[in-house]
């Protein structure tokens, strides 16, 4: 066994906590009640003790996935901060790497590629925390979590015990899983599946193959894909930066929106009565019966382009990329949420497609 390095954090417990200090945002009023955890026992133990109390919970890990509320939150804050990770062999090229929840993902990401196992490369410069990977189900440039998934540990909140729960048991879907929106649950630890020979998982996005200069499907040196999806990302403002205004914002707001086949065809009619018959529609296959489009271009092409300003220009879609919507500096949530609601009621009197959100709304809603 593996002991990658571990850090910590400290014990907090303390009222009235500014969110947005805690937010990729830099959004979100105070916490009637703030504890940070810094060990698996302590996370379980703060959230059992806030139910015992007949509290609201709510379970913060890097804050890049959460709009909350400008009145705040009138429960416990508890902040995932746990540290740690192992590696185990699996034989066969294969090893299992345990990751406590409160861990950064992409220093965690960025430990794998320097001792060289492949897997979780292409998943480079996404921030948050590791306890959030598998309950949205986080993927990029063709790689989901769910993809490298053996199991989470968990807090159950209705029996009060840690359980266990393999990766078919956590019904991972597009961003999504049973996790996602229910409060029965807290990760506290996450397992992967990667290899050890030093090479990434095949390359599946055509972007990030045109960059590598390879074909997809090919494999590349995992400190290679890293670098290349890193600076696909930074030219995209998904890289966070304190002085960059254009990452003050929680990545994709928005989900690509998957349209039943049976509808596909007035959606089309919609686009071509816009923006013309002759203009390829970005379309992905989801499932039976139906794909899936380009949230990014459907807002683009209902009007909205890179940097469009909204409220008082406090708030702006990133100059850099249409699905992020940025904290200009003095921002309010609400502000926030007003510039969604335009670009959603604007996607769907074009188009007739609804969108929806990709963060957790925490007390606010679109």
């Amino acid at each position: 066994m593996t002991s990658l390095p571990i850090g910590a954090d400290g014990l907090v417990d303390r009222a009235a906590v500014p969110l947005s200090g805690y937010t990729t945002l830099r959004l979100g009023g105070p916490a009637a009640r703030f504890v940070s955890a810094s060990s698996a026992e302590d996370v379980a133990a703060s959230v059992r003790a806030a139910d015992t109390r007949g509290e609201r919970v709510l379970v913060m890990g890097g804050g890049s996935n959460l709009v909350i509320a400008d009145a705040g939150f009138p429960g416990t804050v508890v902040r995932v901060a746990n540290r740690g990770s192992e590696i185990d062999s699996l034989g066969e090229g294969r090893v299992a790497l345990t990751v406590e929840a409160g861990e950064d993902w992409d220093a965690v990401v960025c430990r794998t590629v320097e001792a060289g196992l492949g897997g979780l490369e292409c998943l480079s410069g996404i921030p948050g925390s590791v306890g959030a990977t598998p309950v949205q189900n986080v993927g990029a440039y063709g790689v989901e979590v769910g993809q490298l998934l053996i199991s989470v540990d968990l807090l159950d909140r209705a029996s009060g015990e840690i359980r266990t729960l393999g990766v078919d048991e956590l019904g991972l879907g597009y961003r999504t899983s049973v996790l996602k929106g229910s409060e029965r649950a807290v990760v506290l630890r996450v397992r992967f599946e990667l290899t050890d020979g030093g090479l990434s998982a095949p390359i599946r996005y055509t972007e990030l193959a045109r960059v590598l200069g390879v074909r997809q499907g090919r494999q590349v040196p995992v400190a290679q894909a890293r670098a290349a999806v890193l600076e696909l990302r930074r030219g995209k403002g998904m890289v966070l930066d304190a002085e960059d205004h254009d990452t003050w914002s929680v990545g994709s707001f928005f989900t690509n929106p998957i349209v039943l086949d049976r509808d596909l065809g007035e959606v089309r009619r919609r686009i071509a009565s816009r923006v013309g018959e002759d203009v390829p529609v970005p379309q992905y296959p989801a499932g039976p019966g139906a794909s899936k489009l380009s949230a990014a271009w459907l807002i683009e092409r209902a009007g909205f382009a890179k940097g469009h300003r909204g409220p008082g220009e406090r708030v702006t879609l990133s100059s850099k990329h249409t699905l992020a919507l940025t904290n200009r500096g003095t921002a309010t949530t609400d502000d926030l949420l007003t510039l969604a609601r335009d670009i959603r009621e604007g996607v769907m009197k074009a188009f007739g497609v609804e969108l929806h959100p990709e963060p957790v709304l925490v007390d606010c809603t679109i």
